[in-house]
């Protein structure tokens, strides 16, 4: 991955070309995933390819929930945790884009998740 660079220091311009490896690429998608989504990073799967120039960026991850017990007890549980699997997914997928996009520099077209599995989250943790 490529990008032309235009630094100003001291009076002149220094021109050149950052590259991203990428593994360096994939290391920062895992991180900005397991963040939003509060599960651990080695949990992640990515794959990138590309889109008319741009990058796509394709997740397969598991999402931290209450367990259900907690749910039937506590409603609001599940509203408190971010709300539906479905929601979460949908809402991750622009803060993923922004926040790859902050780090990087690339810009991505666009994101997709795949949910692979929920881990049960007590009082913010995962069992």
């Amino acid at each position: 991955m490529t990008g032309v660079v235009a630094e100003e220091g001291a009076g002149r311009v220094l021109a050149g070309h950052n590259r991203f490896s990428n593994q360096a690429l994939t290391s920062l998608a895992k991180a900005a995933c397991a963040e939003v989504l509060d599960v651990p990073a080695h949990e992640v799967r990515v794959d990138w390819r590309d889109d008319d120039g741009l990058l796509a960026l394709s997740l397969v991850t598991p999402l931290g929930m209450p367990g259900l017990s907690e749910i039937i007890r506590d409603p609001q549980a599940l509203a408190a945790s971010g709300g539906s699997i479905h929601e979460r997914a949908v809402r991750a997928k622009e803060a993923i884009r922004a926040r790859v996009m902050q780090l990087s520099g690339s810009e991505l077209s666009r994101v997709d998740i795949r949910v692979s599995g929920v881990l049960q989250r007590t009082a913010g943790r995962v069992r």
